[in-house]
């Protein structure tokens, strides 16, 4: 194995967490190296446009907004490294990482913006269909559905409040649950199960997202009789969860039964001093872009108070 290479802080994603990260840590002068992951850009790379970022007026697409965001950090002296860490050694200092084509690094603070990526059904036209009328953030996209009919699927909170939100645009909406009964809380059962304009579709999947350029429908099946049945819609929304890119932390940072990394209240100190978390592998409530670039600046900024204090 190679001999590791210093750095005074590594920050692990390159979402708008990670490069916010980088960004206002590189402007003090730490030279941070940031490790891409295996989805450089993250989520936003999946994303066509994006219309809810201040200083975007008339709105970018996800990839644009991510080579801007590297651009900028890289300007002010960022190392990007095309890489994913695949073993994270944080109990003794510093801090030893190795990626997955076999370089090690080590640092003095760490910086996790790994993100979480969305749990999809594994439906070939679903994947196919992604950024056509397939997507898993009502927030993001459901402004592009305005006037039209779309499709949830999910029984938890985040299916209801994703349902409800999107009837504020869409003319109806199909919730679609696999069981006869919802897991979400009461009273966000008793408001979506109130609304006019969402019709739920008990005890069925999912067999297919219609559509050959676009979604145009779903296409689901009775848990009880097979029975088939297809449903025109144009847009197709996942809200079956996510799932917190934190694997390698196991054992050795705080975490919630999701997988969600724990950080202490009001900043972004993790319980191992010197490491930070930011972005979505810490926040299972906002999930957006402006909030995880948010929690970006404040992991640099605890980052290089906590580096300060150690000289």
């Amino acid at each position: 194995m190679s001999e590791p290479q210093h750095r005074k802080v590594i920050i692990l994603g390159s979402g708008p967490s990670g490069y916010t990260a980088a960004i206002y840590a590189a402007r003090a002068n730490l030279s941070p190296l940031v490790i891409t992951g295996n989805e450089p850009g993250g989520q936003l790379m999946t994303t066509t446009d994006v219309e809810n970022y201040p200083g975007y007026p008339k709105g970018v697409t996800g990839p644009d907004m991510m080579d801007e965001l590297r651009e900028q950090a890289e300007r002010f002296g960022t190392e990007v490294h095309y890489d994913m860490a695949v073993e994270a050694h944080l109990g003794e200092r510093p801090f030893r990482l190795v990626v997955d084509g076999g370089e090690v690094f080590t640092c003095d603070a760490l910086i996790i913006s790994t993100g979480a990526s969305a749990r999809y059904l594994g439906l070939p036209s679903e994947q196919r269909l992604r950024n056509k009328g397939v997507t898993a953030c009502a927030t993001c996209d459901g402004h592009f559905y305005k006037d039209m009919e779309v499709a949830v699927v999910g029984g938890g909170d985040t299916a209801m409040e994703e349902a409800q939100y999107l009837t504020r645009m869409c003319t109806k909406v199909h919730l679609i649950h696999r069981r006869d009964s919802f897991r979400a809380s009461q009273i966000m059962q008793q408001r979506t199960l109130d609304n006019d304009k969402i019709e739920v579709h008990w005890n069925r999947v999912v067999d297919e997202v219609l559509g050959a350029e676009s979604v145009e429908g779903v296409r689901v099946k009775s848990t009880v009789d097979d029975a088939v049945e297809d449903i025109a819609v144009k847009g197709f929304f996942l809200a079956i969860g996510h799932v917190p890119n934190s694997q390698i932390f196991k054992g050795q940072l705080d975490m919630d039964d999701a997988g969600y990394l724990v950080v202490q209240p009001g900043t972004t100190r993790t319980n191992i001093e010197g490491v930070y978390a930011a972005g979505d592998v810490a926040d299972k409530m906002y999930r957006q872009a402006i909030t995880a670039a948010g929690t970006g600046c404040m992991a640099a900024i605890d980052a290089e108070r906590w580096l300060a204090e150690q000289e």
